[in-house]
């Protein structure tokens, strides 16, 4: 492991370009934007450099670290403010950096016309300030700064238009959900301090062999929440689809790229961990599963072009969860799945606020329809991030959604057919959602109002978007090519080889079976939503359909489980604080309050009353003395 004293401008110039934006005020409104899009451009810059020269090291001296100050220093316990870059540290800083300075240009167009363009920009750059330091951090204290960064930015970010209340709702209900999450992670973080007496990922792994599997267990679980809560994996993932509320950047940029990826960059990040306590890491798999599937049959009835991504992201995490739960092999295969899914989706949520740019805000599918022709530019490069995300080959999906299916096969005897399986069904669904979505908004005929002029968006917004969609094409060929990425992370993420049993399916028949899946979906899609599409969403469905556009109850869920008995147990707590607390500490009050009212009628200020006491104190002084000497 080497040292390096420049890595701190990794987050030093997003975080004070932010500061100088902020501070700086109405000033800033005419070159801001630029200040911050060269900002992001430099620390991708900063970022190729590094991996570059990583590259050219050898074995354990491609990490980096750089010291910054001495954090907290109580006796043993010392924590610093330090750095750390490897192999899997480097992937994040290339996508948060690289998607990021795209989202950057984009905005600049998309923007525009917002007064407060300036503040959106230091938003952003604060943003990829706490989410850098987060995947930055050589310890998990340092990293819950940054994951608390990430949290406050998403707040700011998705509330930025908060005049409009259900705006601001939206990012208050994405902030609480996020804080349960954290209560995980801080949970965590004082099991292993009180365990390893250290909170660095060097302590903890170095410890992990000897500690007990009760405390690993814990430890793995209280991640797990803390993942779930930042990438709405379940049972907390209700606050994705509400989170589309903010500018269509951010949710390119949070909801798609970065910050909801980064409980999969902690449980693969804490790998020794989870190797070590099969319970969690069984937990992680069911939990990936459940989501994969519940944001797969979401996405399937919303009408909202955004919301449909928002769900397909929560199906596409838990994809990755789930992969990241079957051992060593599986956490690098779910980076892999992290990173392609990183350029379509990106390309598709910037893709759909170029459809709203051209429909006049308008975000409901069934008012689009045959847009396609008007807005070239923009199918074409939503049609290559749609091929990639269904999985068709040779597109990035392919490679990297087929080797979390293999590999949920191969996990051994009936658990390997019912993961197998389930991963199958959610690539048919999302065939189908997916298909549904570009059918409605871009193929078949307009149903949109006559006040609405479709045209392709500004270079600025176009340009990003075919470079996200060029990583669509060609990402998971190249991460796939003689198992590149695997080797890169395999010294991080311990992934030398596949775990466990015995091949259950070949290769080739995982893919073939994955091919059905995603011609079934396409085809029924397809039939259905091609024509006579009505403009408004029928009522008469399916019960089904009603749960699901209900995003299968999931609010109801949090309210009767999690809401109601908190508010139940909060009032109750504060009877308690007031009955008997507080109340004992009235009564106490009051027997002296009492007490002083009766001593404070001798104190009547006449002598005679004052000569009377003394009288009665001396005779009482002498009846003792007498009763003593007996």
């Amino acid at each position: 492991m080497t040292t390096s004293s420049h890595l701190v401008y990794l987050i030093a110039l997003p975080l004070f370009s932010s500061a100088l934006l902020l501070l700086l005020g109405r000033i800033a409104d005419k070159w801001g934007h630029l200040l911050a899009t060269l900002v992001s451009a430099s620390a991708f810059a900063i970022g190729v450099f590094e991996f570059i020269a990583m590259h050219n090291r050898t074995g354990a001296a491609r990490a980096v670290t750089q010291k910054i100050f001495s954090w907290i220093s109580v006796g043993s316990f010392q924590v610093n403010a330090s750095l750390l870059l490897d192999q899997l540290s480097i992937c994040f800083v290339l996508l948060i950096t690289g998607v990021g300075t795209l989202i950057h240009i984009y905005s600049i167009a998309y923007m525009s016309h917002d007064r407060d363009r300036r503040r959106f920009f230091a938003y952003l750059n604060l943003f990829i300030a706490a989410m850098l330091l987060l995947v930055l951090g050589d310890s998990y204290l340092n990293l819950y700064v940054g994951w608390e960064g990430v949290g406050l930015a998403s707040y700011l970010l998705i509330g930025f238009w908060n005049q409009k209340p259900a705006y601001a709702t939206a990012a208050k209900k994405a902030f609480v959900a996020n804080r349960v999450g954290d209560v995980g992670l801080s949970l965590a973080i004082m099991i292993s301090f009180a365990q390893f007496g250290s909170v660095s990922f060097e302590g903890v792994k170095a410890g992990a062999p000897h500690a007990s599997k009760a405390a690993l267990t814990a430890i793995g679980l209280m991640l797990l929440l803390a993942a779930a809560g930042k990438s709405a994996q379940f049972p907390l993932q209700s606050w994705l689809g509400d989170a589309m509320a903010g500018p269509t950047p951010v949710s390119a940029l949070i909801h798609a790229a970065t910050m909801v990826t980064a409980g999969v960059y902690l449980i693969t990040r804490s790998n020794f961990i989870f190797d070590a306590a099969p319970i969690a890491r069984l937990m992680v798999v069911i939990v990936g599963g459940i989501t994969l599937l519940f944001g797969a049959l979401i996405g399937t009835a919303k009408d909202d072009i955004k919301k449909a991504l928002a769900a397909s992201t929560m199906s596409q995490i838990g994809y990755m969860i789930l992969a990241a739960g079957l051992g060593p092999v599986g956490y690098a295969i779910a980076i892999m799945h992290l990173l392609t899914h990183g350029f379509f989706k990106a390309g598709m949520f910037l893709g759909a606020g170029s459809v709203m740019h051209g429909m006049d805000d308008e975000v409901n599918m069934r008012r689009f329809g045959g847009i396609g022709k008007f807005m070239p530019i923009t199918f074409a490069t939503f049609g290559l991030g749609y091929l990639a995300i269904i999985g068709v080959p040779p597109f990035a999906g392919f490679y990297s959604k087929d080797k979390i299916i293999e590999i949920a096969f191969n996990a051994g005897g009936s658990k390997g057919w019912i993961l197998g399986i389930a991963t199958l069904l959610g690539a048919a669904i999302t065939a189908f959602y997916m298909t549904r979505l570009v059918v409605m908004t871009f193929i078949g005929s307009k149903r949109w109002d006559e006040k609405a002029h479709p045209h392709e968006s500004p270079i600025l917004m176009w340009l990003p978007m075919a470079i996200l969609a060029i990583g669509s094409v060609a990402s998971g060929f190249l991460f796939n090519s003689g198992n590149s990425l695997v080797n890169w992370l395999a010294p991080v993420l311990n992934a030398n080889g596949v775990e466990g049993g015995k091949e259950l399916l070949k290769p080739a028949v995982v893919s073939g079976l994955a091919l059905v899946a995603v011609i079934i979906g396409v085809g029924i899609a397809f039939a259905k939503y091609r024509s006579n599409v009505p403009a408004e969403a029928p009522e008469n469905v399916t019960v089904f359909t009603k749960i699901a556009r209900r995003d299968l109850m999931q609010d109801a869920f949090n309210e009767a489980v999690l809401m109601r008995p908190g508010q139940a147990l909060t009032e109750g707590l504060v009877k308690t604080d007031h009955y008997f607390i507080d109340g004992i500490v009235r009564l106490v009050g009051s027997i002296f309050l009492g007490s002083s009212k009766g001593l404070r009628r001798i104190q009547n200020g006449y002598v005679r009353s004052y000569a009377l006491i003394m009288v009665i104190g001396a005779l009482a002084l002498i009846t003792t003395i007498w009763v003593v000497t007996l």
